[in-house]
């Protein structure tokens, strides 16, 4: 990983123990200091000047984007450029994230003092490595963890919105409302055209800058692909395939691409190259999603073309209630509702049970607890339904495609949730929103050609069947391997059945094709990773099942 556009950084507030942190600073990448005093250290691996200084007040964010001066609070630069940053005036010091989350801040708190990084492993030199059961519930069951959790009880992650405070000898923790919050956005009665302007307006801020737009058979990335060409941008396209066996978004993206004149290429994917693709995304990842293996040959290109990926993360929560079910609008109570949307963001049943009948409950307990505790705070507002869903699955688990596979080597735009866009994008009722309605409004004020094309969110019926990477194989093997580590290390995790499959050797994983067994696999595979990996640092695994 190579910090190119977002910088490494790490450091401390409170009393600080100096060797710990350079324990710390000499754990992870390269670093020099760009702030040291008594009570805040900042380390970064690139030149990090601060955006603002006077006299003992200083001022520094690292996200790609920051600001030029002062703001009145550090909550205005997290929803403003979406950035962490670290804000000090002598008496008080805040380390800060954005107020969606979408740039890592991980933390530990050893005594007085919080020592914190842009990656994890870099903080398990200073604590013991245990395994955190909740998180890995919710990793398995929804393919991300909820809340602060990480595969480790030691290591935090602070959320959306939220910062550390060390203020008169004592540190805190401070949960601000970010603006969509604080100000319901009651309906406005935005016009798909309006909507199509305000993304017009986006681009004009990157004026001149070469994009890439990754063109697959779906509505977000037509769109952005759509306004970019027609105010003028110098943009090309490019596809992979998703790994869905079907690949219809490849067809589907020739079309689109051709009917907007845009430079398209396929990137092409190597099943034989999967088990190594699947390893190297997991771990840079840090193992917090079994997603995005199928990216990593696109996300290798993307770091030598020179342009600007632009990411379509947040448009399906945003414009067409993705994740958001019939039984969610229709619910009367609100543990209906929040029963709801966990039941869409939740792998659905496998073919056969997978875990244990007590893993199994007590997962199934374990994470509807901390879902509820994540999402409490859209209890009630108008975009409760949408807000669930972009705080959970799109910031933990999806946004880490563009943030941490295509970043921090290359820059990504992601224009849905420019602070303008987002508002007005989150005033539209997801009544109106309901079945993509609004999003094929907005898509025929866009280019109603374009609009007409065929589409993965609406055909049901694939063009061809092509074969899985992930269950050819390599695939198998490398995914046996891995169940096997999990038999041996927490047998009582898994199901009697799925023994007998493990059992059976790489060629009884044929069976899991369908699309709920192949991401059960894919979870517990990942488990069997980080088991695997961290062998000789994990003294105790009991479940608590």
């Amino acid at each position: 990983m190579q910090f190119n556009v977002r910088p490494y950084v790490c450091g401390a507030l409170g009393r600080i123990d100096t060797a710990l942190l350079g324990k710390l600073t000499a754990a992870g990448p390269k670093v020099w200091p760009a702030l040291q005093s008594a009570e805040a250290a900042l380390f970064s691996s690139m030149p990090l000047p601060p955006y603002h200084r006077s006299g003992d007040a200083y001022a520094f964010a690292w996200g790609e984007r920051r600001p030029k001066a002062a703001e009145d609070e550090w909550i205005t630069v997290a929803e403003t450029y979406e950035s962490p940053g670290l804000i000090g005036d002598g008496g008080r010091v805040a380390l800060h994230t954005g107020a969606l989350g979408l740039v890592d801040v991980y933390y530990v708190q050893v005594d007085d003092a919080v020592y914190f990084s842009s990656l994890i492993q870099p903080l398990l030199n200073l604590v013991p490595v245990a395994i955190d059961w909740s998180a890995w519930a919710s990793i398995l069951q929804v393919t991300f963890p909820l809340g602060e959790a990480t595969p480790y009880t030691e290591v935090k992650r602070l959320p959306g919105a939220s910062a550390l405070v060390w203020e008169h000898g004592r540190l805190t923790t401070e949960r601000r409302l970010p603006r969509w919050l604080r100000t319901e956005p009651y309906e406005a009665w935005i016009s798909p055209q309006e909507i199509v302007e305000l993304l017009d307006h986006v681009y004009a801020d990157y004026e001149g800058r070469p994009l890439l737009v990754p063109v697959s058979g779906g509505y977000d990335s037509r769109l952005l692909a759509g306004v970019a060409k027609a105010r003028g941008a110098d943009v090309e396209s490019w596809t992979t395939s998703p790994d869905d066996g079907t690949d219809t978004d490849i067809a589907f993206a020739r079309a689109i691409t051709r009917e907007l004149g845009i430079p398209h290429r396929v990137v092409p994917q190597d099943a034989a190259s999967y088990p190594a693709d699947a390893m190297e995304v997991a771990r840079r990842l840090e193992y917090l999603t079994p997603h995005h293996a199928w990216y990593a040959p696109f996300a290798k290109e993307v770091h030598g073309a020179g342009r600007i990926l632009v990411d379509g993360l947040a448009g399906g929560p945003l414009l067409k209630n993705f994740m958001v079910s019939g039984a969610a609008l229709e619910a009367r109570t609100q543990a209906e509702r929040s029963a709801a949307v966990l039941g869409s963001l939740s792998l659905g049943q496998p073919s056969q049970p997978f875990l244990s009948k007590a893993a199994a409950q007590w997962m199934e307990e374990t994470v509807r607890e901390q879902f509820l505790a994540a999402t409490s705070m859209f209890h009630g507002h108008r975009a409760e339904l949408p807000l669930s869903v972009l705080h959970t699955r799109t910031v933990r688990g999806i946004a880490r495609s563009a943030v941490n596979l295509v970043g921090p080597e290359a820059s990504f735009l992601a224009p849905f949730i420019h602070p303008e866009f987002f508002d007005a994008a989150l005033s539209v009722g997801v009544a109106r929103k309901h079945q993509g309605r609004f999003y094929r409004e907005v898509l025929h004020a866009a280019n109603p050609r374009v609009a007409a094309l065929p589409s993965t969110n609406v055909v049901k019926q694939p063009l061809m069947r092509v074969p899985l990477r992930s269950t050819a194989a390599p695939a198998r093997n490398y995914a046996h391997r891995m169940l096997e580590v999990v038999v041996s290390r927490v047998p009582g995790l898994l199901s009697d059945e799925l023994h007998e499959v493990v059992a059976g050797g790489p060629d009884a994983l044929t069976r899991f094709n369908g699309w709920n067994d192949r991401f059960w696999v894919r979870g517990l595979v990942l488990f069997g990773l980080w088991l695997n990996d961290f062998e000789n640092d994990l003294s105790d695994v009991a479940p608590p099942f």
